[in-house]
């Protein structure tokens, strides 16, 4: 079976859980951390800016449990 141009490059997400707004944007956007799943995979924690509705959202990156939490544990008590 053949698959066209534009079903292969369409994104399938769901967000499953809301964790929080980490900065909201003068434009209404706002930089969130929530759990997605993409294209039917599994869950994973993601961070993006998204628009107000959620249709729309600007690249961002994704990770796995392990991950975030060696990403926090890096931070902690951490200052710039």
């Amino acid at each position: 079976m053949a698959v066209n141009e534009k079903e292969k490059s369409e994104i399938v997400f769901e967000i499953k859980d809301h964790v929080g707004v980490i900065k909201t944007y003068p434009n209404g956007w706002s930089k969130e951390l929530n759990v997605v799943v993409w294209n039917n995979g599994n869950p994973k924690y993601d961070i993006r800016d998204w628009d107000q509705d959620h249709e729309h959202m600007s690249r961002g990156i994704t990770l796995h449990a392990d991950e975030l939490k060696k990403l926090v544990d890096m931070t902690a008590g951490r200052s710039l």
